[in-house]
């Protein structure tokens, strides 16, 4: 049996306040939907009076895969100490006059090459081969400013060797914010790897040790407890939620005349025959619905990373769709999103995967107080956070028929919801603020950490 939790070497020394180590990569000002939730983790570790370094890569390598939204670190709080570190993907270079000749004249052998060159050190392709890097960042760190915790937030999964290393060096503690799991595939919804293969030796030692598993729903925390089942009092669900400042904070009163609009903000990282359900299911309300037939479905987010962000299939078929009111405007600053929700009279949440999935967008959507279309399959962990919400159209799946319904039935709630049914759809969402959820948590895991 795995032994219990490992004790912390003793309390700060008077007058010195505790400090973690937060292996955070994808902080701000990393335009990706995993930076929310690092931002607050931050901030409220030094609402409870710790310091914090944060580990992240160089921005510049950011803007290589999925961009840059410098108005993010404006929520940081400035005593954050962040450290960047020169580490990039290689595969998402898109300069070829830096290409050696055997990238340049086969770059798929080229690619072949790379993933078993980065999994020699740690199995994790892209991200492994920065093992020591990382290893050395947190020794530094410690040696400059004693850490009474380290955090490891995964993907990347690498940063699991960081902490370890840590904590076998110098009997640092440390806790792990998995998300969305990594034993667990949770698009498909299956094991994503054996217990006795390489990925599985290393999450199994890591967790042995660990003083906190966090995930981001029940389903992938019933996994783990499942799995692990002498971890099982270890494992916490800390939802992702929403910042209270996306949100427009008011009623909405939608002006059928001028045209409904409808609108999705996220990642574009969905199927192709996913993204021409929705479109097609669009098409077919604009043509059935009279309130629809001057209405407009605007989207907003990135598409893909390295040299197919912006430019690829995706973008392409929302360009043919324009003929029916749909139109793309691509990233958006987090600055922006109040005031483009507040444009918007119908949210549309499309999302990938099923119920090991929940995504941070389904909350920032309930705040909207908007009606909300969903194109996800039906038993869907976002099914279980929207439920009793009033506004909700329901998960009818990736259905063309259902979902013409759907967007039919959100466009009368959008010009016929009364005050009293958009107060209780804000009360809904009210429960999932990301600083409320984020408090308990980190407040939660200090706690863990002094017995």
């Amino acid at each position: 049996m795995a032994s219990s939790p490992p004790s912390p070497s003793g309390p700060p020394a008077e007058g010195r306040r505790p400090h973690v180590i937060y292996l955070a990569i994808g902080f701000p000002p990393a335009a990706k939907s995993s930076t929310y939730r690092m931002r607050e983790t931050a901030n409220q570790f030094v609402k409870v009076g710790w310091d914090v370094t944060v580990v992240n890569i160089a921005r510049e390598s950011w803007e290589l895969d999925s961009g840059i939204d410098l108005s993010l670190l404006d929520a940081v709080d400035p005593r954050v100490e962040i450290v960047e570190l020169p580490l990039a993907r290689e595969d998402l270079e898109t300069d070829l006059r830096l290409y050696d000749e055997a990238r340049a004249l086969n770059p798929n052998g080229w690619v072949a090459s790379l993933r078993r060159r980065q999994t020699k050190t740690f199995p994790e392709p892209n991200f492994g081969e920065w093992r020591s890097d990382l290893e050395q960042a947190v020794a530094k760190i410690h040696r400059e400013k004693t850490a009474d915790l380290v955090l490891a937030s995964c993907v990347p999964y690498v940063n699991l060797a960081a902490a370890w290393k840590l904590w076998e060096d110098e009997r640092v503690p440390y806790a792990v914010d998995f998300r969305d799991g990594w034993s667990i595939d949770v698009i498909d919804g299956v094991e994503a790897f054996a217990r006795d293969s390489e990925e599985g030796r290393w999450e199994k030692k890591v967790l042995d040790q660990a003083v906190s598993l966090w995930v981001v729903n029940d389903p992938i925390a019933e996994h783990y407890r499942t799995r692990y089942p002498e971890f099982a009092d270890r494992v916490h669900v800390v939802r992702n939620g929403y910042d209270a400042d996306s949100s427009p904070g008011r009623v909405h009163n939608a002006d059928p005349d001028k045209g409904l609009v409808f609108g999705y903000l996220g990642t574009v990282n969905f199927s192709i025959p996913h993204l021409e359900t929705v479109l097609n299911a669009w098409r077919a309300a604009r043509e059935k619905e009279p309130l629809l037939a001057h209405a407009r479905f605007e989207l907003r987010g990135h598409i893909g990373n390295g040299a197919n962000r912006g430019a690829n299939r995706h973008a392409e078929v929302l360009k043919e769709a324009e003929a029916d009111g749909v139109f793309f405007g691509g990233p958006a600053a987090k600055a922006e999103v109040a005031s483009i929700y507040a444009g918007w009279d119908a949210m549309v949440l499309i999302l990938i995967g099923g119920r090991y999935v929940t995504s941070g967008k389904v909350y920032e959507y309930m705040a909207t107080g908007l009606p909300i279309v969903s194109a996800h399959a039906v038993e869907h962990d976002a099914s279980n956070v929207l439920r009793g919400h009033p506004l909700w159209t329901g998960a009818p799946g990736l259905d063309v028929e259902g979902l013409t319904e759907s967007f039919i039935r959100a466009a009368h709630m959008a010009v016929e919801t009364t005050d009293e049914e958009h107060a209780e759809a804000m009360a809904h969402a009210n429960q999932f603020t990301r600083e409320a959820l984020m408090s308990v948590a980190v407040k939660n895991l200090v706690e863990e950490l002094a017995k």
